[in-house]
Parts: structure tokens; C-alpha cells; sequence
């Protein structure tokens, strides 16, 4: 009769085993004592329990007994105890959480042998009391607390108890503080790690934590730091990520200099939990030394939290530093991504000094992919601006070969830099690569390739490149007019450069008024031919365009010279 009456309850879940000592309860499955005068449920919580499985004492009706016992079903799946530990182990959201092995047995006189054996070894909770104590909880101010639980007659306080407690109360931080408080000032045994981990999990899961509760829960634990083995890395963690969320740098970096007085050691997390609190809070020296200890132990985070790291010390202006934490990353065959590498390489090649360190990077960066591309077009471009022509055209040709083809713009920073050293062939030859791969040279390029023609006084070969490029482009810019009529006027082929004047007004390129005054001078000054320039200096004022005084004064005194050299030559004609 008893036994169609005993339900078997599994009622026990283990908590994250990584981190906390063995419970202090031997693990037993739970078993409702044959007519227990107080008609509970006896109950054993070691560890993480599962709400769903306690409700408060009740009468158990026949009905509810068979039906109870119908849908158990024990006998036709031996193997359920372990199905449903497993069950309920998933739905508390814990991948490193499982559940504790059970092992049922139907034998009447077992069940019987056994309910004597543990009965009084099985720590029962007071169902009654533990509403008390959460109706008070869930009405009392946190100072009050203490007061109101005192007048709680005969309460006892387990781990077990102190653990429901934490579950069901759902009240804020400070409440549930203030009750452990309480609980290890009542009852010494109820001070485990196991129920501080709890604590701690509870608060950090509210979406409504404030700056009070965590500063008492860090109060609460460095209370326990004198006692070996309550306080684990992972709380310690957990705090931190508190106080990051907060805001709160100085707190987290508290916490994290803590570390050795509770005797935990810090991991991958805790080093970033403590960098990004500082972060927040722009404190980069600061989350550099904490860094630096993160190198030293070789410790680092998941590689999506190293990417992190190394783009907040690109944005604190500390890329050298950021590339020593990818290399650590890198040797320990971490990949920080793809995001993480594209800053890093940028910002390497804002200093000269770490350019060829980007241009390393490179090799790690995976192909094929248009971010290659333009970072690696970033490289050659930052090689250009330290002017170093060889290092950017190997890097060039070294895309050219291996792929991605360069952009248009990576082949121009080269170009520009190898004619204005005088290797304008070489530029030319960079140019045949370009059109191989299917990019037509720009204006730019040719008007960069004219110039170093013109510099080298080879205004043949510029005129040349200027007529290809007239080929091509139906439009050219005020630039490319510019260097032919330098270098002509350079060259002192005056007539040339007035030909290139009026065949940028023909097609569409009006030149300004800077172009006029340029030409105007070299003109007067070199030609000594005022008539020219004084017909200039009337097509500027059709134009719309200002002759500034000086050129125009300039161009009245180089008539007035010559009308007085005339003027000298007939008099000593007459003589």
C-alpha cells in the first residue's frame, strides 16, 4: 500500500563542478518517508536547485497517487532518473552544469531499507518557514531585515534552505545581501562557496543591478577573505563584469588586484573583463599595465575578446602595443579575425616606424578577399609617403602575382613615387601591367608620368603621354594643361605653351586665373614679350577672370622698357 503511495522525486542538480569544492552533503536521492507526521517532502539541495521541482506541502490524495504513479511508469523505462536529470539539467541554461545519476530501485523491502538508512541524514526544508522568510524579503527594507528575521521563532538555517532562499525570493541585490548576512551570522555552516556562487549568479542575472548592490556584494565577499577555498576565479569574474556594465573602472580594477589575497589566479576573462572597465572609461595606461600581466601569464581570452583588446589599444593610439598582444595571440594559434586585423594594420601605418610591421600582417590576412586588397593598398600607400619605392613595388608586384590585382589607386601611389625619383620607365612599365589587368590608366596617372617627364626636361615624351592620354579621356583636367605649359615655358618653347593654352579652352578646361598671371610672368620676365601678355591679360578680363596688379604693372613696365630701349636705339641712330 505504501508503495503505490511513493512517488519517486528527483530533486537534486549539481552545480558548475569548475569551480566550487564538493558539496558538503553526500549526493542521495530524495524519498518521501512512509506517513511523515508533517507531511513534507524530505528533500537534499547540495548544490544548484531547480524550482520546479518544489511546491509547499500537501495532502496527497488517492487520486493523485495513482495518477501519480501512472504517468512515473517506472517499471517500462529503467533508464528515466538519468532522461529527466538530463532533462531538467538543460532547461537551467548551464552548459557545464549536469545532472547527478540517480539510481531507482522497485524492490518494496529496498525502498523501505533505504528510507530508514537516510531519512535522518536527509536535510529537510521548512516550506513554511522559507515563505516567511521571502514574504519578508519581498516587503522589508534592506536595514530592516535583520530585525524582522529575529523575530522568526525556532528558524533553521541550512545550505539547502539559504539556497531556496536565493531562487525563489526574487528580490533586489541588497535584499538578498543583507539575508546572507544574516544567515552566516546565525549559522556558520551556511558560509560555502557553493551559496556565495549562487548569490553572486542571481545578481549579476538582474537586468536591474545598481551600483549599491554590487558594491555590497563586494563587500560581502571580501569578507571571506581569509577563508580558503570559498571565494573562485569565476566569482571574482563574474564581479568584475558587474562593475564593467556599471561603469565602475576603479571598482573593477579593485577586484582585479584582489586576486591574490583570496588565492585565485586570473584567466583569459578576467584580464578582459578588467581592459574593457578601464576602456569604458578611456583609463588606457592603466588597462595597458593590466594587459601587460595578461601577456606575462600567457592567460588570454576567447579570440573574439582578444580582437577586442586589440582594437581598443588601436583606438588609445597604442598600435605597437596591440601588435605584441597579436603576436602572443598568434603564437598561441589564435586567430583574432578578420575585423581585428584590418585596425590593427591600420593603425601600424599611421607611424612610419611600424609601416613594415603592416606590411608583415599581411601574410597572416587571408586572400582572395577585397579587404586584402585594400589594406594591402593601404601599406603601399603608407610605403609611399615614407618613400620607400622598393618596399611598395614588391608588395605591388607581389599582388600582381599572387592576387588580389591591385587597385588603381595602389599602382598610382607607386608611379608617383618612382617618377618623382626618375624612374619614369619604370612607371611606364607599371602602367602596361595595369592596362594587362584590365584597368585603364587614369588622368592622374598620366598627368604623374607627364610631370616626371617635364622635371627630366624631356618634354617630347610628355607631349606624348599627353596626346595618349587625350585618346582615352575625352576630358582633362587643369593639372595635366598646367605641366605641358611649365615645361614648355621652362624650356622656353613660349609658342607651345600658347598652343596648349588654347587647346584647353577648346576642349573645356578654361584655365584660372592663377594659370594667366603664371604665364603672363614668364612672358614678360623671360620673353620680355609684353604684346602676348597683354593680349592674355585681355582674354582674362572676356573671361570674367582678375589680372592681379602686380602682373599687370609688371606688364606695363616691360613696354615702357622697351619703348625706351627703342627710343635709346634711334637716338643713337640720329647721332
Amino acid at each position: 500500500m505504501w508503495r503505490s503511495r511513493a512517488p519517486v522525486l528527483i530533486l537534486r542538480q549539481s552545480i558548475i563542478q569548475n569551480f566550487i569544492p564538493p558539496p558538503r552533503i553526500t549526493p542521495a536521492w530524495c524519498i518521501l518517508a512512509p506517513s511523515a507526521p508533517s507531511k513534507w517532502y524530505t528533500r537534499t539541495f547540495p548544490a544548484f536547485l531547480n524550482p520546479k521541482f518544489f511546491s509547499s506541502a500537501t495532502e496527497s490524495s488517492p487520486e493523485d497517487d495513482e495518477t501519480s504513479h501512472s504517468t512515473l511508469d517506472l517499471g517500462g523505462n529503467p533508464d528515466f532518473p538519468s532522461q529527466e536529470a538530463d532533462r531538467f539539467s538543460s532547461k537551467l541554461g548551464e552548459s557545464d552544469i549536469s545532472p547527478v545519476a540517480f539510481k531507482v530501485e522497485l524492490d518494496e523491502n529496498e525502498i523501505e531499507e533505504t528510507g530508514e538508512a537516510t531519512a535522518d541524514d536527509v536535510p529537510v526544508v521548512n516550506t513554511d518557514q522559507l515563505d516567511s522568510v521571502v514574504s519578508i524579503l519581498q516587503s522589508t527594507l534592506p536595514q530592516e531585515i535583520e530585525l524582522s528575521l529575529n523575530k522568526l521563532e525556532e528558524l533553521s538555517l541550512t545550505e539547502e534552505f539559504v539556497l531556496r532562499v536565493f531562487q525563489d525570493a526574487h528580490v533586489s541585490g541588497e535584499n538578498l545581501v543583507s539575508f546572507f548576512r544574516f544567515a552566516i551570522k546565525k549559522e556558520e555552516s551556511v558560509r560555502t562557496s557553493t551559496a556565495l556562487h549562487l548569490l553572486i549568479q542571481t545578481i549579476s542575472a538582474s537586468d536591474e543591478i545598481g551600483k549599491m548592490e554590487a558594491y555590497m556584494l563586494w563587500d560581502l565577499i571580501k569578507d571571506f577573505v581569509k577563508i580558503e577555498g570559498i571565494v573562485v576565479t569565476e566569482m571574482l569574474n563574474q564581479l568584475i563584469s558587474i562593475f564593467w556594465k556599471l561603469g565602475k573602472a576603479k571598482a573593477a580594477l579593485e577586484v582585479f588586484n584582489k586576486f591574490s589575497e583570496f588565492g585565485c589566479t586570473p584567466d583569459g576573462n578576467s584580464f578582459y573583463y578588467t581592459i574593457e572597465s578601464l576602456g569604458k572609461k578611456s583609463m588606457i595606461d592603466r588597462a595597458w599595465s593590466v594587459c601587460e600581466k595578461m601577456l606575462d601569464s600567457g592567460n588570454l581570452p576567447d579570440p573574439k575578446k582578444i580582437g577586442n583588446i586589440i582594437i581598443f589599444f588601436c583606438k588609445g593610439k597604442k598600435a605597437k602595443d596591440a601588435h605584441s598582444i597579436y603576436m602572443l595571440a598568434k603564437k598561441n594559434d589564435i586567430f583574432p579575425g578578420t575585423d581585428a586585423l584590418s585596425y590593427l594594420i591600420g593603425s601600424l601605418c599611421r607611424n612610419d616606424e611600424h609601416v613594415h610591421l603592416a606590411m608583415e600582417l599581411l601574410e597572416d590576412h587571408p586572400q582572395k578577399s577585397l579587404r586584402y586588397r585594400n589594406n594591402a593598398a593601404l601599406v603601399v600607400k603608407s610605403l609611399t609617403r615614407m618613400k620607400d619605392a622598393k618596399a611598395a613595388k614588391t608588395l605591388l608586384l607581389r599582388m600582381i602575382d599572387s592576387g588580389p590585382f591591385p587597385k588603381k589607386s595602389a599602382f598610382n601611389f607607386v608611379i608617383t613615387l618612382l617618377c618623382k625619383d626618375g624612374e619614369v620607365e619604370d612607371a611606364i612599365s607599371l602602367t602596361k601591367v595595369m592596362e594587362r589587368g584590365g584597368l585603364r590608366p587614369d588622368v592622374y596617372t598620366y598627368s604623374v608620368i607627364m610631370s616626371g617627364f617635364a622635371k627630366a626636361g624631356l618634354m617630347d615624351e610628355a607631349f606624348k603621354i599627353f596626346c595618349e592620354a587625350k585618346k582615352y579621356h575625352k576630358v582633362l583636367t587643369p593639372v595635366t594643361y598646367h605641366i605641358l605649359i611649365r615645361g614648355f615655358c621652362k624650356m622656353e618653347e613660349y609658342e607651345k605653351a600658347l598652343e596648349c593654352l588654347k587647346d584647353s579652352k577648346e576642349h573645356g578646361v578654361q584655365p584660372n586665373s592663377d594659370e594667366y598671371n603664371k604665364l603672363i610672368k614668364t612672358l614678360c620676365l623671360k620673353a620680355l614679350d609684353w604684346r602676348t601678355a597683354e593680349k592674355l591679360s585681355e582674354e582674362m578680363k572676356e573671361s570674367g577672370l582678375h589680372l592681379d596688379e602686380a602682373t599687370h604693372s609688371l606688364i606695363a613696365a616691360v613696354k615702357t622698357l622697351e619703348e625706351e630701349q627703342m627710343e635709346e636705339d634711334e637716338s643713337k641712330t640720329d647721332a
